[in-house]
């Protein structure tokens, strides 16, 4: 499968960055624009699968953006989400109406921004959206949030679900606690690299509810890893 490419066009500096870090961190190929026409530029040069688009930008508004992709036959379908500080109804409505296949007002969580682009993705192009991780007998669905070993149901906490999720896309790479810190708790969040031992522990005992065999391996001095199938 290939990596969807996401263009960010943004023109806030700080804010582009963070969606970057966090879109690359969830394996999405990114570019990023900070003006509408360097964006339709970026467009000719390779198509994204999915654009996140500012209202309010320099040189070209997001609405004259949309309205120039929408006129053109290879553009016509490409899954834009709106991202503004904009958070009237009748904005909210003439974004959509000019073509924005969803709509996010600023401030937002990334959480939610990341559950919208799987969504677009879903819904427009379903063969990118990746909804379950598989590794031997473990499963992961990310859209019902559920996790299945070897058929069973596996309950885990949050925390835990985002750790085997992390570890599920990367099988055999090892991961240094302050590593897992940054992925799963974010590096804004100031958290004890020790808890990341409590968490792995707790995702260890789910996991082996109904097995002998420990999925996750411990590397001295070195980290975690999730062990690559036989």
């Amino acid at each position: 499968m290939s990596t969807p490419y996401v263009l960010i066009v943004e023109d806030e500096d700080a804010l582009s960055t963070l969606m970057q870090y966090n879109f690359e961190k969830e394996g999405y190929q990114v570019g990023v624009a900070s003006d509408g026409e360097t964006a339709l530029a970026k467009v000719e040069e390779q198509q994204p699968d999915l654009m996140i688009l500012d209202w309010m930008l320099p040189k070209l508004s997001g609405l004259e953006v949309i309205r120039r992709l929408r006129s053109k036959p290879e553009t016509e379908s490409l899954p834009i989400i709106m991202l503004t500080a904009r958070g009237e109804e009748s904005d909210r409505i003439q974004g959509l109406d000019t073509g924005a296949d969803d709509y996010m007002t600023k401030p937002f969580s990334m959480t939610e921004m990341l559950a919208r682009i799987r969504a677009v993705m879903r819904r427009v192009r379903p063969g990118l959206a990746e909804d379950k991780l598989r590794h031997g007998d473990i499963v992961l669905d990310r859209v019902a949030h559920k996790v299945k070993r070897d058929g069973k149901d596996i309950h885990l906490g949050p925390t835990e679900f985002k750790l085997l999720e992390h570890f599920m896309q990367n099988p055999g790479r090892v991961y240094s606690r302050e590593q897992l810190l940054d992925a799963v708790w974010g590096s804004d969040v100031y958290v004890e690299a020790r808890t990341v031992d409590v968490h792995i522990g707790r995702l260890r005992k789910a996991l082996m509810e109904y097995h002998d065999h420990d999925p996750i391996r411990t590397v001295r001095s070195a980290g975690y890893a999730l062990d690559v199938e036989d």
